[in-house]
């Protein structure tokens, strides 16, 4: 039997490649070949290319917390091998903390901390959100046994979908629910603590990265890191982890379908539905890379998505110094304006895809990976 409970996992590497390549432009280079078609533009996967407004879920509202759930897979491994290093306990809090605060400041400077506009600045980030709830996850995996976890998870959960069912907004206006954009306390939490500083996408008065919805997000690393420990496991097989992780994916699904019903799947929100069928989601990619690359030892094919999975860091921040659509520009221009529109358009978005990928394999070939 294969002991893959301490080796490092190109599964996780090449998943979160694939979560990050929707990132650097698979996303749009999907849309504009729908747009080659007729009726592309109101496609079924076209509209998976793109955000829901407010209740709902579609692929594009995977991405994030499908990234926060590998973040918690990693931690289990580092965490056994600081142990196994005999790393001083105080070490690893300080680890965590360091690590925590790195990403809010990176999440910071994407949101233009170096423009030195305070008045305006966007406090809210997905970096930040990553860094907070993986943070307190870790805290939590490092100081309670999987049993008081699962506990503490549910209770999150659980009341997070109370409080905001039984306390709405008190600027609501009349006859708005308490899970609506203009009722839930998650936006009235962030326009008291944070007014001016608000995402502006949403009229300045409401954050999808805020403070209250970071509390679910701990569960979304959470299950990661339940994940982690359950890979690492000795006494079963590969096979026999991935059907197990398999089932719980099935499981979590039926819950937060269920649960929809009563607190909508809401990914501004980060409602506990979502949480649970995202989870779901990324249980199951996690188990098809795992037993197909890990298990099966399949992995020449994943080499592409591995280059970017092992830079993602490096996908947030350097497009906010690199003006890659200038670069795709420089050598497509010409070649796209001679093009019908819509042909030169999907040209346009595929070498855009193909530009970035060259630069991480630049960088993954000089060995060169951005880290916190």
């Amino acid at each position: 039997m294969k002991d893959l409970s301490n080796q490092r996992l190109a599964s996780l590497d090449a998943l979160r490649g694939f979560d990050m390549l929707f990132i650097i432009g698979l996303a749009s280079f999907i849309a504009a070949v729908c747009r080659l078609f007729p009726g592309g533009e109101d496609s079924w996967l076209l509209h998976q290319m793109q955000h829901v407004s407010w209740d709902g879920l579609r692929h594009h509202d995977t991405i994030f917390p499908l990234f926060l759930f590998i973040a918690g897979i990693s931690f289990p491994f580092s965490f056994a091998k600081q142990q196994e290093k005999g790393v001083p306990r105080w070490k690893t809090y300080l680890k965590i903390f360091r690590r925590a605060f790195i990403l809010v400041l990176f999440g910071l400077i994407c949101n233009g901390l170096l423009k030195f506009q305070f008045g305006s600045l966007r406090f809210g980030s997905v970096l930040g959100r990553i860094g907070l709830a993986w943070m307190f996850a870790a805290l939590l995996f490092i100081n309670f046994k999987p049993s008081v976890r699962a506990v503490i998870a549910v209770v999150l959960l659980v009341g997070y979908w109370l409080l905001l069912r039984f306390v709405p907004a008190p600027d609501a206006p009349a006859g708005a629910g308490p899970f609506s954009f203009e009722g839930n306390l998650v936006g009235y939490v962030d326009r008291c603590l944070f007014p001016g500083h608000l995402y502006k996408g949403d009229g300045g008065v409401f954050d999808p990265e805020g403070t209250l919805s970071t509390v679910p997000a701990i569960v979304t690393a959470m299950l990661g890191m339940f994940t982690g420990e359950w890979v690492r496991k000795k006494n079963l097989s590969g096979g026999s982890k991935t059907l197990w992780m398999v089932a719980a994916a099935a499981v979590l699904l039926i819950l937060g379908l269920v649960w929809s019903r009563w607190f909508p799947l809401n990914k501004k929100l980060w409602s506990s539905s979502f949480v649970l069928v995202v989870g779901a989601y990324s249980l199951a990619m996690f188990a098809l890379f795992y037993w197909i690359i890990d298990v099966k030892g399949w992995k020449k094919w994943a080499f592409p998505l591995i280059v970017v999975g092992m830079n993602s860091i490096a996908i947030f921040m350097i497009p906010r110094i690199i003006d890659f659509k200038h670069a795709t520009d420089f050598f497509l221009e010409g070649l796209c304006s001679i093009m019908p529109p819509l042909w030169g358009k999907a040209l346009w978005h595929l070498g855009f895809l193909v530009l970035g990928w060259l630069f991480l394999y630049f960088l993954y070939k000089k060995k060169i990976f951005l880290k916190v």
